[in-house]
């Protein structure tokens, strides 16, 4: 269990989390399946950090599945929502019934694989933000955000996940932000570069852009979350500025009620 060595000063929307449960289909990724980690154990490891609220993403091993969303959803309860993978064939009576059960955004997974081609995104990013409202998310290396830009930068709303994982490209990043796209500050344990020096400039460039999330239970990262990565970014953004990237500007990109 995560436990934090202090605690919280304040509320934590946690914006990137897994919930792995193997009661529902699960499909090896480049050979690789997680261990479980189903929401009553993610609720235990992040009881001391105070988290009220959270993003459940769907990663490359549970493909189109929606059954686990749904069911992790429900156990969570009203402050946390779904981030899912479909195919291009998915309908829009689907795509309500899942908005409908608390599904916010659209994810394509350009680093590891698992959804969606590249080729469709532009059309299925589209079809999602006018059907039900939701932004998309990309799984995505820095290195590849120079040929990705305009694509991206067309896009209604859209998020980046783990700081872009690279110093190669954060230039294109940094432009993206100035344009709109929010970033995740998560996976400070799968990263290469500087996660405290990349939020400053995240920061600077929009202080709307940056959402912490703890990258529960971080598959393949190499190394796990830990409470004092909620540390680095207080001491980095301070302030307002923490407090925005740990919860504010996460409630409102993704439209949760704040809990009472």
């Amino acid at each position: 269990m995560v436990t934090a060595h202090e605690a919280p000063k304040q509320s934590i929307f946690d914006s990137h989390l897994h919930i792995i449960d193997p009661q529902h289909p699960l499909v090896p990724n480049r050979g690789f399946t997680p261990d479980p980690f189903p929401a009553e154990t993610y609720q235990e490891s992040v009881s001391n950090l105070g988290v009220r609220a959270g993003a459940v993403v769907s990663g490359s091993f549970q493909a189109f599945d929606q059954g686990y969303l749904v069911e992790a959803l429900e156990r969570l309860g009203p402050t946390y929502v779904g981030v899912t993978q479909l195919p291009s064939t998915v309908t829009d009576r689907e795509l309500t019934k899942l908005r409908d059960k608390g599904v916010r955004a659209i994810r394509f997974n350009l680093f590891r694989g698992g959804s969606a081609k590249l080729e469709e995104l532009e059309e299925l990013a589209r079809r999602t933000y006018d059907v039900a409202g939701w932004h998309t998310e990309f799984y995505v290396h820095s290195r590849d955000l120079p040929e990705l830009e305009d694509r991206l930068a067309a896009l209604p709303k859209f998020s980046i996940d783990h700081l872009g994982m690279a110093d190669d490209g954060f230039d294109t990043l940094i432009r993206l932000v100035e344009r709109g796209a929010r970033v995740k500050a998560t996976g400070f344990g799968r990263i290469s570069h500087d996660p405290a020096e990349a939020m400053r400039r995240i920061n600077k460039a929009n202080p709307q852009a940056l959402m912490f999330g703890t990258d529960l239970p971080s598959t393949r990262a190499d190394r796990p979350f830990r409470p004092t990565d909620i540390d680095l970014l207080v001491e980095t953004l301070g302030g307002e500025d923490a407090a925005r990237a740990l919860w504010t500007n996460a409630l409102e990109f993704y439209g949760v009620e704040p809990p009472r």
